[in-house]
């Protein structure tokens, strides 16, 4: 009797080892990135920081007594290097965009290698989840502390630097609070969901890069409206009230209406007097969020940020579930194809 030697089956892959070693790349990069980043927000908080506010401090005991030294350089430092970890810090959510969509699952269904991790045991399902779950905690651990150092290092000079920037400002706004962390992680699950439709890495990056823009304005665009504002009304002469975030504005009636603003200005300009007669205008009104709102419209505006990654997740699986329902697991595999696969994928 003719004996046949049966293949050995092909061990499973390991998932976190598998992970790692395949995009180590853009594990390193993303490393370098908050490392670089965290430094210089720890500069801005401590040494960085301190030389800026002796500098505004001679700059202010100098007083009308004519030119006097002070320390321009460490003002000058100081404003840069606010500026530009700034605009990392909330430029980070674009970046996993384009890497999700391009290197973490555009790439691997072009080229294959996801098709032959399949083969080996592993189904689409886990290897999503893989997908997803590894980077996530990464990203919301380096983001998370990247947010966590900017707010620290803006709330220490905030009262002894003059330039600083208002809480309300756009920029430090998303920098200094968890909406950064949120939309990096629906960021994640844009392109990863761009990476399944359209399986091809330029594609799913400009894709997944441009939904993750348009989640980003169109969250800015609903912010104030998700907690009830507060409302300040001064008189036509004295202009608006601006202190926050601002919802609504314009001129409040005799008998309290609402109406909108001509735009001519205050009431001591040349012929606005008369024209807030006609309107029977007697005040302006700021529809807006005080500080005391900061924390209320952070967590709302997470929460609906989270959710929509949270629908593009569902998305994904059923998309995954869907498209792969006729791909060969490793008991359909040939044992050439299972050995391909155990050299490119198992570790």
């Amino acid at each position: 009797m003719k004996h046949t030697d049966t293949p050995a089956p092909t061990p499973q892959p390991r998932l976190l080892p598998w992970l790692l070693r395949l995009h180590r790349p853009g594990l390193a990069v993303w490393a370098g990135l908050v490392a670089v980043l965290a430094l210089a927000l720890i500069a801005m908080w401590g040494p960085l920081g301190a030389a800026a506010a002796d500098g505004w401090r001679q700059y202010r005991d100098c007083g009308d007594s004519g030119p006097c030294g002070y320390d321009q350089d460490a003002i000058i430092r100081y404003r840069d290097v606010y500026t530009y970890t700034t605009f990392a810090v909330i430029a980070l959510p674009f970046l996993v965009a384009a890497w999700a969509g391009a290197a973490l699952i555009g790439r691997e269904l072009e080229s294959g290698t996801a098709h032959l991790a399949w083969t080996t045991g592993l189904s689409p399902t886990r290897w999503l989840a893989a997908k997803l779950a590894a980077p996530a905690a990464l990203i919301t651990a380096g983001t998370g502390l990247l947010v966590l150092l900017h707010h620290l290092a803006w709330s220490a000079n905030r009262h002894r630097i003059d330039t600083s920037k208002s809480w309300y400002d756009s920029p430090t706004l998303h920098a200094n609070g968890p909406t950064t962390v949120a939309l990096a992680l629906a960021g994640l699950a844009a392109g990863v969901l761009a990476g399944l439709l359209w399986r091809r890495t330029l594609p799913a990056l400009v894709a997944g890069l441009g939904f993750t823009v348009v989640l980003r304005f169109a969250a800015d665009l609903v912010m104030p409206y998700l907690w009830p504002s507060v409302t300040h009304v001064t008189g036509p002469d004295t202009g608006y009230f601006m202190a926050g975030v601002e919802v609504d504005s314009g001129l409040v009636t005799s008998d309290g209406r609402h109406i909108a603003d001509p735009g001519c200005g205050p009431s001591f300009v040349d012929g606005c007097a008369e024209m807030y007669a006609k309107l029977d205008a007697t005040g302006v009104y700021t529809e807006y969020h005080p500080e005391s709102h900061y924390w209320p419209l952070q967590l709302t505006t997470s929460a609906l940020l989270l959710a929509v990654a949270a629908g593009l997740v569902v998305t994904a699986f059923a998309l995954l579930r869907r498209s792969t329902a006729s791909t060969p697991t490793r008991t359909g595999a040939s044992p050439r194809t299972a050995v391909s696969a155990r050299e490119e994928v198992a570790v």
